[in-house]
C-alpha cells in the first residue's frame, strides 16, 4: 500500500541522535513537510554494550542516568526540529523517545510499530561524500527486513524549498513483474501530491563497452537488445500507470553509462526529486529486501530515496 491510504498525516519515525554528526533525516522530514501533512517522532537509540547482569548491578543509578540522558536528548531534538523548520503542530506529543537495548535495528522496528509509522527515515554514514548515500549497519539491516517503507537520504543533500516536485521510480531487472505494486504505490503518491512521475531504468554497460571483433560488435548488439527490452518494459509500465491514474503526468527515461555512477548521472536530477525503489520478494511476508542491483545503485543516487516492502501484484 502507499505510505498512507486514508489521507491522514504521514507518521514519520526519524532515527537520529544528537551525537550522530548530521541532521539529514530531520531535514528530509522537513522537506516532506513542505509537500504534505506529516506527524514526526524522533527516536534516539542507545545500544547497551553491557551484559544484563551488569545492568542489574547498576540498578537505580542507571535509571537515573538514563532519565537525565532522555531529558537532554529531548532538548536537542526540539532544537533540531525547530532549526529544520518543522512546525510544532507536526510534532507528535511524544516527539522525542530515547530507547535502549542490544540491537538498534530491533529498537527502531519496535518504535515504528509502537508509533504506527508510515515511514522510517535514516541518515547516511557520515563518511559518505556530499550528495551521496552510504548505508551504515542499521540501514543495511532495515533494508533487509523492515516491514514498512524505509527512507534514506544522501549526506548534505540540497533540497527544494518547495518540497517534492517530482517523484521518480527506478525499475530493476531483478524485480520483473514485482515492480508493478511498488510502481503503482509511487504513482498514487505522485497523484496525491500533484507532482509528475518519471519512470526510469538504469544500465551499467562497462563490462560490454568494448567491441570483441571489428566486424561483429557483440557489445553493441547486447546494448541494443537491452535498450529495446527496457523500452518495452517502460511502455508497459506507463500504460499500467496511465490506466489507473489518467490525469497523472508520466515520463519514461533510460539512464546508461560506464558504471552505475555514470548511468545515474546521465539523467538530469532536480532539488525536488524523490526516487522510489521496490524491493525483492522475501517469502510470504511483506518486507523490504533489496536485491543486488538496487544495492549497487544506492551509493550513486544523489536524491532522497524511499524503498518499499515487496508485495505481489493483485
Amino acid at each position: 500500500m502507499p505510505l498512507n491510504s486514508d489521507n491522514r498525516a504521514f507518521r514519520i519515525l526519524i532515527s537520529w541522535t544528537p551525537a550522530s554528526g548530521g541532521t539529514e533525516p530531520i531535514e528530509y522530514a522537513a522537506w516532506l513537510a513542505r509537500t504534505t501533512k506529516i506527524e514526526v517522532r524522533v527516536v534516539s537509540a542507545f545500544v547497551q554494550p553491557w551484559h544484563e547482569v551488569s545492568m542489574q548491578k547498576l540498578g537505580g543509578k542507571y535509571h537515573k542516568w538514563f532519565a537525565q540522558e532522555a531529558k537532554a536528548c529531548k532538548q536537542a531534538v526540539k532544537s533540531a526540529l525547530q532549526a529544520a523548520g518543522i512546525a510544532r503542530d507536526q510534532w507528535n506529543k511524544d516527539y522525542s523517545v530515547l530507547m535502549d537495548g542490544p540491537s538498534k535495528p530491533q529498537l527502531l522496528t519496535q518504535a515504528a510499530e509502537d508509533f504506527e509509522a508510515d515511514l522510517v527515515l535514516l541518515g547516511t554514514n557520515q563518511g559518505a561524500a556530499k550528495g551521496r548515500f552510504v548505508a551504515g549497519s542499521t540501514a543495511d539491516s532495515l533494508l533487509h527486513y523492515s516491514p514498512i517503507p524505509v527512507g534514506l537520504t544522501p549526506r548534505a543533500v540540497k533540497l527544494s524549498k518547495h518540497g517534492v516536485t517530482r517523484l521518480n521510480f527506478a525499475m530493476t531487472e531483478e524485480q520483473g513483474s514485482n515492480d508493478l505494486p511498488a510502481l503503482l504505490d509511487a504513482a498514487q503518491l505522485a497523484a496525491q501530491w500533484k507532482v509528475p512521475l518519471r519512470i526510469v531504468v538504469f544500465s551499467s554497460h562497462g563490462l560490454v563497452a568494448a567491441p570483441i571483433h571489428d566486424k561483429l560488435d557483440v557489445a553493441l548488439e547486447l546494448t541494443s537488445q537491452w535498450r529495446e527490452h527496457s523500452l518495452g518494459r517502460l511502455d508497459i509500465a506507463r500504460e499500467k500507470v496511465g490506466e489507473q491514474f489518467p490525469d497523472l503526468e508520466i515520463r519514461t527515461e533510460i539512464g546508461s553509462g560506464k558504471g552505475w555512477r555514470a548511468a545515474v548521472d546521465s539523467l538530469k536530477w532536480k532539488k525536488g526529486d524523490l526516487i522510489c525503489l521496490g524491493s525483492t520478494p522475501m517469502g510470504a511476508i511483506e518486507r523490504v529486501f533489496i536485491g543486488s542491483r538496487a544495492t549497487e545503485l544506492l551509493p550513486h543516487l544523489s536524491v532522497p530515496i524511499i524503498v518499499w516492502p515487496s508485495r505481489k501484484a493483485s
